[in-house]
């Protein structure tokens, strides 16, 4: 079995990688990241730093010109400023309908693409980090562990059947991948999940917020810094 890792550098799809090289083998293991115009390159550059220390190959894709029609906050072309605060909080403000920092349809674009990747390096199983915390109330739709099985069946129909699609946290919290990759050893220092590109990672950003409780939870301190 050859595994692909939608992989962006964060905290989950890491602690993903960990787990397909733990399954598999770092020789089996293929990570590919990918650059959607977002408005730094923290996450890029964590990519690289992981996928040196694992020494898996890594494949680099720019899908940036699908989304320049998008709002999203999280974009360069836009200046939509990123929402501080708590996801939940923030949900309530928009009654409802996804975050600004929702990018439409990402996942289900990425996975596609990993999919024909996948075919081409002889992949027989991807594996992306969504997990039920951003699905919770349609935050992130495309984290869900519906839009997961459907995804999954697509491609395993287009793929003729060679390629399956595993989301192996989509029923879990942050709080317990924190600690499958504890277990794991993933180097949770390497990794950036901040919206902002600061040196130091903002803190008050939802992801910031959520990786935080998740390390609270297990008992740990998390190893990267924060401005607050």
């Amino acid at each position: 079995m050859k595994a692909l890792v939608l992989f962006s550098g964060g905290l989950d799809s890491s602690t993903a990688l960990a787990m397909a090289i733990d399954k598999y083998g770092n020789d089996n293991v293929v990570a590919l990241s990918v650059s959607y115009g977002q408005k730094h390159i923290k996450e890029i550059e964590a990519s690289k730093k992981i996928a040196s220390y694992y020494n898996v190959e890594h494949i680099f894709i720019d899908l940036a010109k699908i989304f320049e029609y998008s709002d999203c906050s999280l974009l360069s072309k836009n200046e939509r400023k990123i929402p501080l605060g708590d996801y939940k909080d923030q949900l309530e403000e928009t009654k409802g309908n996804t975050l600004s920092t929702y990018v439409p349809f990402r996942n289900g674009l990425f996975l596609s693409t990993a999919a024909s990747i996948a075919l081409s390096k002889n992949c027989d199983i991807i594996y992306y980090g969504a997990h039920q915390d951003d699905s919770a109330n349609d935050a992130y739709p495309d984290c869900s562990v519906e839009f997961t099985n459907a995804i999954n069946e697509a491609i395993y129909l287009g793929s003729g059947k060679k390629v399956k699609v595993v989301g192996p946290f989509v029923g879990l919290h942050k709080s317990d991948i924190v600690k499958i990759g504890t277990d794991l050893k993933v180097p949770y220092e390497l990794t950036w999940s901040c919206y902002e590109g600061d040196d130091l990672a903002c803190g008050k950003c939802g992801t910031c917020i959520d990786r935080k409780k998740a390390f609270i939870a297990n008992g740990l301190i998390d190893p990267i810094k924060y401005k607050e």
